[in-house]
């Protein structure tokens, strides 16, 4: 199926590796020009190797100074953004109890206002042309309770602003969603590490807790980012796209 997308400026942030470089490639299969931010340069000069096509722009996306420049550098180059995927995004702490509050303000700066800030200024540019996709990777378990707990408030927050923005900005020809991914395995993430330390527990989640009977992949949430991106989905707007072979227990 032929997006649209040849031609289109992409910013991917967290797109050096996982999820985030899965979608980058996407886009570039889709004839796109991206853009990749990441805070490590050993990793954005390891992204380059496997996507020689994208431009790099390294910097820590919790700093507003910095995602004021990474934003800037990235029209200098293209000259406009038709797309922004919010994807950079982590989780530490433990139990409430246990987890201090600057964690809780730490994931809020990576997971949200990350998002919120970069979304913002993208939506100033993409409205000038009435058009414009602004996506944004939260998590099954911003829909619902799960994860640690400053992870999962910061990504139930990535999706109400997703909503209200939405709302907003396709009065100016601008769509917003989100897209939840459940557990995705691959080279650089959490659960191939625990996939790899003790695989008969980890074997015993997946068939217990996700109906498709394995781990999602990076290639089926870029599928889905790379279609909410076209006019493909033209009518999609505000929503929040499980990607989880069925293992959100919600049923909405």
């Amino acid at each position: 199926m032929d997006l649209g997308l040849d031609g289109k400026y992409i910013l991917v942030t967290g797109g050096s590796k996982g999820i985030g470089a899965g979608i980058a490639q996407a886009f570039i299969n889709e004839g796109a020009h991206v853009g990749i931010v990441a805070r490590s340069a050993e990793g954005l000069e390891e992204a380059k190797k496997h996507m020689p096509e994208v431009e790099r722009f390294m910097g820590d996306l919790t700093d507003q100074k910095e995602r004021e420049r990474i934003f800037q550098s990235f029209i200098e180059t293209f000259g406009q953004i038709d797309v922004l995927v919010n994807n950079v995004g982590g989780s530490q702490g433990g139990t409430i109890g246990e987890t201090d509050v600057s964690s809780f303000e730490e994931a809020m700066h990576l997971n949200y206002l990350s998002a919120v800030d970069l979304s913002k200024r993208a939506y100033e540019d993409m409205a000038g042309r009435s058009s414009g996709s602004i996506i944004n990777i939260s998590s099954i378990f911003g829909r619902e309770s799960g994860g640690k707990a400053t992870y999962n408030s910061a990504k139930a927050a990535l999706i109400s602003f997703t909503k209200a923005f939405a709302d907003e900005a396709i009065a100016d020809g601008v769509r917003v969603n989100s897209v939840a991914p459940g557990s995705i395995l691959h080279p650089t993430g959490n659960w191939k590490k625990k996939l790899d330390e003790d695989p008969d527990r980890i074997n015993a989640f997946v068939k217990r807790e996700i109906p498709a009977g394995r781990f999602g992949t990076v290639e089926e949430v870029a599928n889905v980012v790379t279609f909410l991106a076209s006019d493909r989905a033209s009518w999609v707007v505000g929503a929040s796209l499980n990607v989880d072979g069925g293992q959100s227990r919600m049923n909405m």
